[in-house]
């Protein structure tokens, strides 16, 4: 059994909904992160397992257990601000220490616990100063204590590495997941940076208009997404109108296509990547066949990017400087089975 489900979810916020009977699971220790664009309905959802919102209908179960009406303050879940959301005034060994002074515990406990949490992400030595005398990476690394210092049941982070710059994304990315595998937590994520979801997670939910259009583990939603939505939000460019026939596809040039999956019948969409379709000169007798013509050249360093016109619209094809297409000269690409996905 989950952990964690949420039943044909509702939710929104006087009359606008934003989430449509959503459904959605979390096994204990997984991190799950919640990605999508502005207005999906990914924080919704964080806010409303949080406790800070109600569902219009439906039903949130933790641990077996009814929590649609528990109060915020009854959940011992852990929560990470996008803001950081520290005390300016407090010293960051108040900081951490909030949580547990709201729950009444003792003052050796506190002491142990806070300087154990602040040796974890870090920051010891740090506990005497204020939010205003740390970077911007060590306040996020002391919100994250406050969140874990109570040892929570559940771990909520939203946006939480938004405000540092890249380069310290990717290493407080890293330090977020070996904190979270080492004590087992169960974590949900919310992000709208895709490369820093798929290297966090052990499942994605991807939203879209406040449903989840696909749910699994980064690698299967990078290789085989299941809608064209999908497909277009993990990088796929080029898209085929596709009929099915014998052994194969045709497009409604006449051109045949195999794609290495199991054989989808009437009419269907297919998607493949630029780095997955080979060009060479016009007239090579290559497997699926697709002549077409240059529009665009574009230089990328290592590699060139070409825009072709083809009689199935505009492809977008990466290759190597092996040799190189100059626009306006006529090509031949060809569509590798193995990489042809089926939507």
């Amino acid at each position: 059994m989950a952990l964690l489900e949420l039943q044909d979810i509702t939710a929104g916020y006087d009359k606008n909904v934003i989430l449509k009977n959503l459904n959605l699971q979390v096994e204990k220790g997984e991190l799950l992160s919640l990605l999508g664009s502005s207005g999906c309905g990914k924080t919704t959802t964080l806010r409303l397992i949080a406790g800070f919102s109600e569902p219009m209908s439906g039903k949130f179960l933790f641990d077996g257990k009814d929590y649609t009406h528990v109060p915020l303050h009854k959940r011992n879940f852990g929560f990470v601000f996008q803001s950081y959301a520290l005390f300016p005034h407090m010293t960051i060994f108040d900081n951490v220490a909030f949580g547990l002074r709201m729950r009444k515990c003792s003052s050796s406990e506190i002491q142990n616990q806070v300087m154990e949490t602040l040796e974890l992400v870090d920051l010891k030595g740090y506990e005497k100063r204020f939010p205003k005398e740390l970077s911007g990476g060590q306040r996020q690394r002391v919100a994250l204590a406050r969140a874990l210092v109570i040892k929570p049941d559940l771990l909520l982070m939203d946006e939480p590495l938004s405000n540092l710059d890249a380069k310290l994304r990717v290493k407080m990315r890293v330090e977020i997941r070996k904190l979270q595998q080492k004590f087992g937590i169960t974590a949900i994520y919310v992000t709208h940076d895709q490369e820093e979801c798929f290297a966090i997670s052990d499942k994605v939910a991807i939203m879209n208009q406040g449903i989840i259009e696909q749910l699994d583990t980064p690698d299967r939603i990078y290789n085989r997404p299941n809608t064209e939505f999908i497909a277009h939000f993990v990088g796929f460019e080029n898209f085929l109108d596709l009929t099915s026939a014998e052994g194969g596809y045709t497009g409604a040039d006449g051109s045949f296509f195999r794609a290495d999956a199991p054989q989808k019948q009437g009419r269907l969409k297919a998607c493949i990547r630029p780095e997955d379709i080979q060009i060479a000169p016009l007239g090579t007798d290559v497997p699926n066949r697709l002549d077409g013509q240059i529009m665009v050249e574009t230089f990328l360093g290592k590699r060139y990017q070409y825009n072709v016109k083809t009689a199935l619209g505009e492809m977008v094809v990466s290759a190597d400087q092996e040799h190189i297409y100059h626009s306006g000269e006529s090509v031949t690409l060809s569509l590798a089975s193995n990489k042809i996905i089926l939507l």
